[in-house]
């Protein structure tokens, strides 16, 4: 799966997947950043992203969820700090094992 991470989050998570079958690339990676969310789901489909990475917790009120345009994961940790993503992966690359549709899944 082709997984896009948010800008917010630590780059340094991308390098957890690397024993996995998922492709990670940040926004920073993609020369992205300060594209506002609606218009970077919309590009991050566009470009044959699988599904969107972050740790908004407000982005699915933000949204309109009826027109996504990939699943979004929102990565619920408290501190926004590597530690806390990496008690997130066990039950994230479960998530990402199964078909996901077009909506959002909060992990954590």
């Amino acid at each position: 799966m082709k997984l896009l991470l948010d800008e917010n989050v630590d780059v340094r998570f991308k390098f957890r997947f690397e024993n996995t079958i998922h492709e990670v690339f940040t926004v920073r990676d993609m020369e992205w950043n300060g594209i506002k969310n609606g218009k970077l789901l919309q590009l991050a489909a566009e470009k044959g992203f699988n599904a969107f990475l972050c740790v908004d917790k407000n982005l699915p009120y933000q949204q309109n969820l009826t027109t996504l345009a990939l699943p979004v994961i929102v990565l619920n940790v408290h501190r926004n700090v590597l530690p806390s993503l990496k008690q997130l992966l066990p039950d994230l690359l479960v998530l990402l094992n199964q078909t996901l549709k077009n909506q959002v899944y909060i992990v954590g």
